[in-house]
């Protein structure tokens, strides 16, 4: 079966339609789609399925051909347009018509102008029609007499709940039996309950962040329930990496969730969120190096576990889990030992936490403001009071916020305790270095 799908491109599929049609084409048929705006959005055509990208100069050259191949159909249906004011759906229509004789059904997904144009195009091709009712052509129609007539002309009209079958009837005058109630669906399989062990990284995508080692990490340990989050994008490096296509190349694309770039609450919930933060930083071909991984500070001060490399200053502050640049084995030995264990993971936060408040303490402003007092020559202001927020990762107060203890919603995640925290014994290198 050949279906041509009459749908919205405006910023691509909405979900809930491309998750549809993916399942009729799963199901074995024939895709067209027939856009009423297009333009690239989160859910985009697969590339098996023919879309018909339209410009308003093709349209209206398209009416002339149209009337001298159909002039009889095309002047009735032009008629109706002219009566329900939808010149510009019967247009599209006509633009469309040519392009759909090889299509079985005409299916539109929504009861708006998507109908009206489906409503036009069985005029003019006397192919059946379909229809999905969804909610809100119930409630804000663009043209609720033309509504009616093509509701009248469909040869199958799909709600999806009973409650718009009854709006149908009550408001519409639309006989109940006329109507399925096909209520949405959702792949089982997809979205089913997990507890997935969050592998967190934060960085532009650039050389030096490592991307690629950690896939190929976790590509190695070969582990379903680890999941890695990627928070960043390109910055302002001339010659960013591509790495949703590394996550592809190396084979662990569904198991990598990308949130783009995040700041504030927002990134503050992903930190609170990980169960580990990873960023195996490393030397660019061109000899670039980081300074101090600001996430590292952020990630250390929210209290979470951080594996990461020997990489210039970084093992002079953070003490375990170190691994060597570039290397695969020892970060997917590293994440491995986070893994199965809960309470390293809770002792290793609780001691980053420590380290963050002695190494990266707002005071450390007082000191950069000192210095430029210092060649300045101005008078000093009094000070104003000031927080102990570390960064931006946690709130304010010494010790972080009720909120924040709750750093992940697992079971075994970190709890920070609102007392002062006593020194975990100090393991020796060996026994905390990969």
């Amino acid at each position: 079966m050949h279906i041509g799908i009459i749908a919205s491109m405006k910023k691509g599929l909405e979900h809930f339609i491309y998750r549809e049609v993916c399942g009729l084409a799963d199901q074995g048929a024939a895709i067209s789609i027939y856009p009423t705006k297009h333009r690239r959005g989160l859910y985009n055509p697969r590339p098996d399925w023919t879309v018909y990208r339209w410009r308003a100069w093709a349209v209206l050259l398209a009416q002339p051909l149209q009337f001298l191949t159909m002039p009889v159909r095309y002047l009735a249906t032009l008629f109706a347009a002219i009566k329900h004011r939808a010149l510009v759906d019967f247009f599209l229509a006509a633009y469309f018509a040519p392009r759909m004789r090889d299509v079985d059904v005409i299916y539109a997904t929504f009861g708006d102008r998507k109908l009206f144009v489906g409503y036009f195009c069985k005029r003019l091709l006397d192919k059946p029609l379909a229809v999905e009712i969804h909610a809100h052509e119930l409630y804000l129609n663009p043209n609720p007499k033309l509504f009616v007539a093509a509701l009248a002309a469909c040869d199958q009209i799909i709600a999806v709940t009973e409650y718009n079958r009854e709006i149908l009837r009550d408001r519409f005058g639309v006989d109940p039996a006329r109507v399925e109630v096909v209520r949405l669906s959702v792949d089982l399989q997809e979205h089913r309950p997990a507890n997935k062990f969050v592998i967190l990284i934060v960085a532009f995508w650039v050389e030096r962040k490592g991307h690629e080692i950690l896939f190929q990490a976790v590509k190695k340990l070969g582990n379903k329930d680890m999941e890695v989050w990627v928070v960043g994008g390109e910055g302002a490096e001339m010659v960013p990496t591509d790495v949703p296509a590394m996550a592809r190349d190396v084979g662990v694309e569904s198991q990598v969730a990308f949130f783009g770039k995040l700041n504030g609450p927002a990134l503050r919930a992903v930190y609170h969120a990980c169960d580990v933060f990873c960023l195996p930083c490393r030397h660019e071909a061109s000899g670039c190096a980081e300074g101090f991984p600001t996430v590292i500070i952020e990630a250390m001060a929210c209290g979470k576990p951080v594996v990461t490399t020997r990489h210039v200053e970084i093992p002079r502050i953070v003490e375990q889990i170190l691994v060597d640049e570039n290397d695969v084995d020892g970060l997917a030995e590293a994440l491995e030992r986070v893994y199965v264990s809960a309470p390293l993971r809770e002792q290793l936060g609780r001691r980053n936490r420590e380290l963050a408040e002695k190494h990266f303490h707002p005071r450390n402003l007082h000191q950069t403001m000192n210095l430029l007092q210092k060649i300045s020559g101005a008078a000093v202001a009094p000070a104003r009071p000031t927080t102990s927020t570390i960064s931006t990762a946690v709130n304010s107060g010494h010790q972080p916020s009720a909120a924040n203890q709750k750093s992940s919603h697992r079971p075994d995640s970190v709890r920070l305790p609102s007392q002062p925290i006593q020194h975990a014994p100090e393991r020796q290198p060996s026994e905390v270095s990969v």
